[in-house]
């Protein structure tokens, strides 16, 4: 196997994956260590890295390790943790969905933060940053993915945009608001903010030794695992979207302007060029989940006449409340009258979430956004043919394949990108004069690593 290849650690809810992809974005390895599987806490920043060596060592055996030039890392929107100056944590994170209690904090943020920060709220990276500063030692205060990365590179200060936003950045000026100053926030433990796919240095020369890479390795600033898991599906031009049918409806559509929409839950990642917008709403698999079995589902489905309209006005809910395309927590489901026939109360089902789709792009481009060109379909309902053709047909433009559903395959992309030569020829492939000089300042010691000498 020859010619560039880049990795990317995704560090996600359930454990640690790692892809690898060629210089042409195809996917040549991939591992997952979950975290259940080795008695890990998710909680415990040792287990991630314990988990992402094997996962690395494990995805790298198969290819030529020589032609590895890049790594980025994933992780979790809003899990922030205190480390020490030599990058080890003094206190547990608090994760993505740890909601602060502390009314004092969340008080203060709300009497000074501009409505349209991401940093509103009980899940609040600033406010758990504000926490966290009081935690003995602590020199820094990362997210998930910085502190991963800085496992790697040796470098304490740098964090990515997409990451930091939930933290009080300001994605559009390109740095921390004026407004952050005053909720108490020590200025010296937030990371200087590089854009994703910033070159921030190369491995540490102990770790390419183990893993046996290069010196050269270039360790890039990475992103939060939703924008990661919208790169990795291909989307790349302005008005790609990406369909995430889960246990909810998440829509992303890359926009070439911000978007931010409070009410909506809409805010704005400045990343592949342009600025990645969406929102989620209540409805999708667990509202199907609540009337049907998985086998159930794929028998009824393929009984289901995917060009026959709905005949029934649904929006399905499984409880009271909706958070985008309409923000309403009062809003109540709509599900009668029911149909006799199973198969036609899921065409009903299927139909009124499509319909909800459609809504929430339109929503999006009445914001402001662009018009949806094309649409991408991750997540379990991806998978059902006669639902896709049902979408389609509400959408009205192309559905085109995932090229990957894994959040690791975004980051590897990102490292790719970070490493491959403009279309104007320039070279990403430099450590920003910035991140330099943090890097040049951090202290020489990093956490040991287990087996490290």
């Amino acid at each position: 196997m020859t010619g560039t290849l880049a990795l990317g650690i995704d560090i996600g809810t359930s454990g640690v994956r790692c892809v690898v992809l060629d210089q042409d974005g195809d996917a040549v390895a991939s591992e997952g260590q979950a975290f259940a599987d080795h008695a890990v806490d998710p909680r415990d920043p040792i287990g991630w890295g314990r988990l992402a060596d094997t996962a690395m060592h494990a995805a790298l055996a198969t290819v030529d390790r020589n032609a590895v030039r890049a790594i980025a890392v994933d992780g979790t929107s809003g899990s922030v943790l205190a480390v020490d100056a030599a990058g080890t944590p003094v206190a547990a994170p608090l994760m993505y969905d740890d909601a602060v209690a502390d009314t004092d904090v969340l008080d203060r943020i709300a009497a000074i933060a501009p409505a349209d920060t991401a940093a509103h709220g009980v899940t609040s990276g600033l406010a758990k940053a504000l926490l966290l500063q009081g935690a003995p030692g602590v020199a820094h205060v990362l997210h998930q993915a910085d502190w991963m990365a800085g496992r790697l590179s040796g470098c304490w200060t740098v964090s990515d945009e997409n990451n930091a936003l939930k933290t009080g950045y300001d994605a559009v000026a390109r740095r921390w608001g004026d407004w952050i100053y005053a909720s108490g926030i020590r200025p010296d433990l937030l990371p200087d903010v590089v854009p994703a796919g910033t070159v921030v240095g190369p491995i540490r020369r102990s770790l390419a030794t183990r893993f046996g890479l290069s010196d050269d390795v270039r360790i890039v600033a990475g992103t939060t695992d939703g924008c990661a898991s919208f790169l990795a599906t291909g989307a790349k031009d302005i008005g790609d979207g990406v369909t995430v049918l889960g246990s909810s409806l998440t829509l992303k559509l890359l926009s070439d302007r911000p978007i931010v929409s409070p009410e909506h839950g809409i805010y704005s990642h400045r990343i592949a060029g342009g600025w990645l917008v969406g929102g989620a709403s209540n409805t999708g698999g667990r509202v199907l989940a609540a009337y049907f079995g998985a086998d159930q589902l794929t028998a009824l489905s393929s009984r289901i006449d995917p060009d026959r309209a709905a005949r029934l006005d649904y929006y399905p809910l499984l409880a009271k409340g909706e958070r985008f395309p309409v923000a309403d927590p009062g809003k109540s489901p709509r599900l009668s009258p029911r149909p006799t026939s199973e198969t036609d109360f899921l065409h009903e089902l299927l139909a009124g979430i499509a319909a909800i789709e459609a809504q929430g792009y339109a929503r999006l481009q009445a914001l402001g956004a662009p018009a949806l060109r094309s649409v991408h379909s991750v997540g379990g309902g991806a998978g059902n043919p006669i639902w896709t053709a049902m979408r389609q047909r509400t959408l009205a433009v192309p559905f085109l394949p995932a090229r990957s559903h894994e959040a690791a395959a975004g980051a590897a992309r990102l490292a790719l990108l970070a490493i491959t030569p403009s279309r104007t020829g320039s070279d990403r492939n430099q450590i920003d004069p910035h991140v330099r000089s943090n890097r040049q300042e951090a202290p020489v010691g990093v956490p040991k690593i287990r087996g490290e000498a």
